[in-house]
């Protein structure tokens, strides 16, 4: 069998690669993935997992998630929808049936794994196909994260201990009787998954003082207010880029540009006692943080090592525990670490973030490039790798080369217009198409052109600090 492009990983990243290769050329493609379905990791996410940006930049180009409208009730009210786990494993399984396979031009291989040199191997069966590629591979599986239902935690776990991913909590109702149901829950884990399993359990009744929560470090968390695409939140979105770009342009050190943020609304974090050391992209509602904020039982002495019956042993000591208390592992690491490497390597593609945080967008532009650039130098040019932040300082490199590959995007008008055009930018359109009378609004946006690279030049710095 032949293809031009042999994509590895159906998960968001090769879906909307592949999606993007349908509309730009006529090359022939073969996908290949371990699970079943579609949907990469959303296939193994607890049932109550859901976006922390808005549907309407999400999934592939072609195709919207969701229907634009805002939510009526809870912790998100009117803000724009997102689209529960549900909903997106069901998104890409309608995408390959009833546009990928139809289009005559995609092979599917689910339940399958790839061995290399063209080589598929089934993961039921263990047959084998041989695909001869007649352009390139693509590897789109640099973005799987770890999740709790798949992971190995790394702390040790005695006799009488239970220890659970959040996929079970859903399912605690079959435990009917007094002697089986927990009363007593303590969360493992700061990320946005751990805000999730928290916000999950104060909504569904459970007591603040009912709930430990392990906190090994204190995040800074973005206002969801700031991720909204509508006009009716330009001021939000587009007047809050704005506000950051001050923000890094000022500041002289890279506490003050999360504090600077803060104050103007943009930053949030659970604590206002304890000062951030880590940022990862979590989005969240302000309704959410009050919620969290009546969490009051936080343990801040850093990983778990060991959980014994009445014990919880953590690398700055110990503490005593209520037995029968029922551990949420929200432990498993959100992304790989692994260093970046050149996106075009002759007959290979490794697709990484090239915008923080819009993964999707990321894989789309790699496709787009692909199929309209010329040499792999001036495609890297194009496509600079942006490195996930491991601390503050990596936030201001990783904005740093996102605005540099964004700068670099804008020199071609097929290029600007395919961004234009993209409802996995959310802004760009917007703003492209803005009443040239709407003059409030177009002086945010030349605050915006004007500061930039005030602010670029700063980054440096505070990413070397």
């Amino acid at each position: 069998m032949e293809t031009d492009y042999l994509i590895i990983g159906s998960g968001a990243v090769g879906m909307s690669f592949a999606d993007t290769l349908l509309d730009e050329c006529d090359a022939h493609i073969t996908i290949v993935d371990r699970h079943s379905k579609p949907g990469g990791h959303w296939n193994d996410a607890y049932s109550f997992v859901g976006l922390h940006q808005p549907s309407a930049y999400y999934g592939v180009n072609s195709t919207e998630l969701g229907s634009r409208r805002k939510d009526d009730t809870g912790p998100n009210k009117g803000l724009y929808e997102m689209a529960s786990g549900p909903e997106i494993n069901t998104y890409y399984d309608k995408l390959m049936t009833q546009r990928f396979l139809p289009s005559g031009r995609v092979s599917y291989y689910p339940m399958s794994n790839y061995a290399g040199e063209g080589r598929i191997v089934s993961l039921l069966s263990g047959a084998q196909t041989q695909i001869k590629v007649r352009k390139k591979t693509v590897d789109a599986t640099w973005f799987s994260p770890s999740v709790p239902s798949t992971h190995t935690p790394k702390f040790k776990v005695g006799d009488g201990v239970r220890v659970v991913p959040p996929n079970t909590l859903p399912q605690l109702w079959l435990e009917q009787s007094d002697e089986q149901a927990p009363r007593k829950f303590c969360i493992l884990g700061a990320g946005k998954t751990a805000m999730d399993a928290a916000v999950w359990l104060l909504r569904h009744g459970v007591a603040p003082e009912s709930i430990q929560w392990v906190m090994p470090r204190d995040s800074w968390i973005q206002n969801r207010l700031q991720t909204q695409p509508g006009l009716e939140f330009f001021y939000d979105s587009v007047g809050g880029e704005a506000e950051k770009l001050d923000a890094f342009a000022q500041a002289k050190s890279i506490d003050e540009v999360f504090l600077r943020m803060e104050a103007q609304g943009q930053m949030l974090r659970i604590d206002p006692a304890h000062m951030p050391t880590m940022f990862h992209y979590a989005t969240i509602s302000i309704g959410e943080v009050e919620l969290l904020r009546t969490i009051k039982r936080v343990i801040r002495m850093g990983r778990v090592q060991t959980i014994a019956r009445d014990l919880m042993v953590l690398d700055q000591g110990q503490v005593a525990m209520e037995p029968g208390t029922l551990y949420v592992d929200c432990t498993a690491s959100a992304i790989r670490r692994e260093a970046s490497e050149p996106v075009f390597q002759g007959d290979r593609i490794a697709v990484q973030l090239l915008r923080a945080p819009l993964v999707v967008l990321s894989a789309a532009l790699t496709a787009y490039v692909e199929v309209h650039g010329d040499d792999d130098a001036s495609k890297n040019q194009l496509c600079k790798p942006v490195p996930f932040p491991r601390d503050l300082a990596g936030y201001a490199l990783a904005t740093q080369i996102s605005m540099m590959n964004q700068h670099q995007w804008s020199q071609d008008a097929a290029r600007r217009q395919w961004l234009r055009n993209s409802r996995l930018d959310g802004f760009a359109k917007m703003v492209a198409e803005l009443d040239k009378s709407d003059t409030d609004r177009l002086a945010v946006l030349a605050k915006v052109r004007s500061i930039a690279m005030a602010a670029v030049a700063n980054m440096h710095k505070l990413a070397a600090s």
